[in-house]
C-alpha cells in the first residue's frame, strides 16, 4: 500500500478567490498541518486545471504532503500528482488505478458498505464517506448516517474519513467511529486564518483517531506516514 497520512484531508475550494489569494490559502493549510491536499477544480479548462494543479503540487512538494486531484486522471498524470480521487460519476477505479500505476494514490467515494467493497476490490487506497452534514459544496448530495460511516469503517481494511460539513465544532458526531480522518473545504478555505483553522482541526483529528481502534491492516503505514511527514 502506498504510504500516506489521511488525518487532515484538504480539498481546495478556488471559489471566490484570486489565484494570489487561492495560493496563499493552500500555502497556510499546509503550514497548519494539512497531511493530504486534493485540488478540485469542477469549471476549469483542462489547460487551466493542469496549470493550475502545477502550481500546487510545488506547495504541497516543499510540505512533503501528497496531492490528488479530483476526477481527472489525466491532470494527475500531466503534473506527476501523488494520486487522484474517483467519485461515482467518474472513471472506475480499477481504470483508474491501470491509469495511474501502483505506484500512486487512487482514493474513492462510497456512501454505502456494497459500495464501498466494490471500489475497495478494484483497488482504492483510501475512502471518503458522506456527506455527514449538509455542504456548500456540494448541495445537492445526500446525507450518510454515522452507523453506516461505522459499517463501512468496519467492513473494509483501507483508511475511511469522513466527509461534508465537518468543522471544529460538530467533530463530536464522530466520537466513537474508527475513521482514519476527516476530509474539510471550507472549514479551511472560508476561515479567516487557515493555518490556524488547520492546526486545530488536526489536532482533534489526531486526539480522535487515537482514541479509536483502526485497521491493524494499515496501521503501520499510517505510523510510518506520519512520522516521515516532515509536519510538526
Amino acid at each position: 500500500m502506498r504510504n500516506f497520512d489521511p488525518s487532515l484531508y484538504f480539498i481546495t475550494d478556488s471559489t471566490g478567490f484570486t489565484e494570489e489569494e487561492f495560493l496563499y490559502r493552500v500555502e497556510q493549510a499546509l503550514i497548519g498541518g494539512a497531511t493530504m491536499l486534493q485540488l478540485r477544480e469542477k469549471e476549469k479548462t483542462t489547460r487551466e486545471y493542469m496549470e493550475l494543479a502545477i502550481k500546487v503540487h510545488a506547495l504541497t512538494q516543499k510540505f512533503n504532503v501528497p496531492l490528488l486531484i479530483d476526477d481527472r486522471v489525466d491532470v494527475a498524470l500531466a503534473v506527476d500528482a501523488e494520486g487522484v480521487h474517483v467519485g461515482a460519476s467518474d472513471l472506475p477505479v480499477a481504470a483508474a488505478r491501470r491509469l495511474m500505476g501502483d505506484h500512486k494514490i487512487v482514493g474513492a467515494t462510497a456512501k454505502t458498505v456494497p459500495w464501498a467493497q466494490d471500489v475497495y476490490e478494484q483497488g482504492a487506497d483510501y475512502l471518503g464517506v458522506g456527506a455527514i452534514y449538509p455542504t456548500t459544496t456540494k448541495v445537492k448530495t445526500v446525507l450518510t448516517s454515522t452507523d453506516t460511516l461505522r459499517d463501512i469503517c468496519e467492513a473494509v481494511p483501507i483508511p475511511v474519513n469522513a466527509i461534508g460539513g465537518l468543522n471544529k465544532d460538530n467533530l463530536d458526531i464522530l466520537d466513537g467511529i474508527p475513521i482514519a480522518g476527516i476530509c474539510v473545504v471550507s472549514a479551511i478555505m472560508k476561515a479567516p486564518d487557515p493555518a490556524l483553522a488547520a492546526k486545530e482541526l488536526r489536532a482533534q483529528a489526531e486526539k480522535q483517531k487515537s482514541s479509536q481502534k483502526i485497521h491493524k491492516k494499515y496501521q503501520h503505514s499510517l505510523l510510518t506516514s506520519a512520522n516521515n511527514s516532515g509536519i510538526t
